[in-house]
């Protein structure tokens, strides 16, 4: 409800400035101009978010995804035990950082609502130390293949849209074990409460 009252408080003031400096005909113009882009790039992001997750549906038809998400369990087992217990919720778990890994943010966040639904259940409205385990990785999200920000890269004119898989490796690698580390420090200091 806030992101309403910003944006609203934003057009507002470039519509009185407009008319105040005389330029109202140019704030209108940058605003079709702002809505041809915004429509321009979504089609474009469109069709390579449409392409990788139907290159996630062929990798789930055909057992691939299956496997890479048994390859991330015995690492979701040490740090997630307890929800480790439950095979769909593990397995909600894996193909969310699956999907991650292939820069499908928007394939991932289902899986991974799921997940949390589970893992909440029985926590009586406080979420656990796993469930912000899961929320810390979800948001960290290592990444081999930036699937969204090598679309939008291409969306705006670059011709090598993946030449930033170092910097992207870098700083998922970075922000996971940052993050991991955080969440560990936070679980321990409110134990000792």
């Amino acid at each position: 409800m806030e992101i309403t009252w910003v944006w609203t408080g934003m057009v507002v003031l470039s519509l009185v400035f407009g008319l105040l400096s005389g330029n109202l005909d140019a704030v209108a113009n940058a605003a079709l101009e702002g809505a041809g882009a915004a429509v321009e790039l979504s089609l474009s992001m469109a069709g390579v978010l449409c392409l990788w997750s139907g290159v996630m549906e062929i990798m789930n038809a055909c057992g691939l995804s299956a496997g890479l998400a048994r390859l991330f369990r015995p690492v979701l087992r040490r740090l997630l035990p307890n929800a480790s217990r439950d095979a769909e919720t593990l397995s909600a778990v894996s193909a969310n950082v699956s999907a991650n890994l292939l820069g499908l943010g928007n394939a991932a966040t289902p899986l991974g609502i799921r997940a949390a639904r589970r893992m909440a259940r029985g926590c009586g409205g406080t979420a656990s130390d796993e469930l912000c385990l899961l929320v810390v990785l979800n948001t960290a999200s290592i990444q081999l293949i930036p699937a969204t920000i090598a679309s939008v890269r291409s969306a705006a004119g670059c011709k090598t849209p993946f030449d930033i898989l170092p910097a992207v490796w870098m700083a998922s690698a970075l922000s996971v074990t940052a993050g991991l580390l955080a969440a560990g420090l936070l679980s321990r200091g409110r134990k000792r409460l």
